[in-house]
């Protein structure tokens, strides 16, 4: 499984700790950067995650900023991308199972030992694909059709 890293200049340092830690647990990691800590600004990062998605390049992502509120927002201006700002383990198994998130959005202020366990969780959880989750999904799907 191919797991797609972005960060904006406030995600960096949590971006490397969760690449070595994911790499150390046998995934494939595609960092798409940012790679240090001069000020970059976050949309333009998080559509080149949602692309590399969309185009079967990574199978899930992780994007992270000083909040991670940037980073869901602009994850979520892409059709087909269900991104969840996640800050606990419960949101990370909820986001999953109910929304099918290919996408999660933490804070770069988050302590690394629970971002941790939060990725470890949204990794391992599935889509509860049965009612009323599908049904939601497709309302989610025909609100996109409509706002193209």
């Amino acid at each position: 499984m191919k797991i797609g890293l972005v960060a904006d200049h406030r995600g960096y340092k949590l971006k490397e700790i969760l690449k070595l830690y994911l790499q150390e647990k046998g995934y494939e990691v595609v960092d798409l950067g940012t790679n240090n800590f001069d000020r970059v600004d976050y949309p333009l990062l998080a559509e080149s995650l949602c692309k590399k998605i969309k185009e079967e390049e990574v199978t899930y992502g992780i994007a992270i900023c000083g909040t991670g509120i940037g980073m869901a927002i602009a994850c979520n201006k892409v059709n087909g991308i269900y991104c969840g700002k996640v800050n606990s383990i419960k949101e990370a198994q909820l986001c999953k199972e109910h929304n099918n998130c290919n996408v999660i959005a933490l804070s770069g202020k988050m302590n690394s030992y629970k971002a941790k366990l939060i990725v470890k969780k949204f990794l391992k959880e599935e889509f509860f694909n049965e009612e009323p989750y599908t049904s939601r999904i497709k309302q989610l799907e025909q609100i996109e059709k409509r706002n193209k």
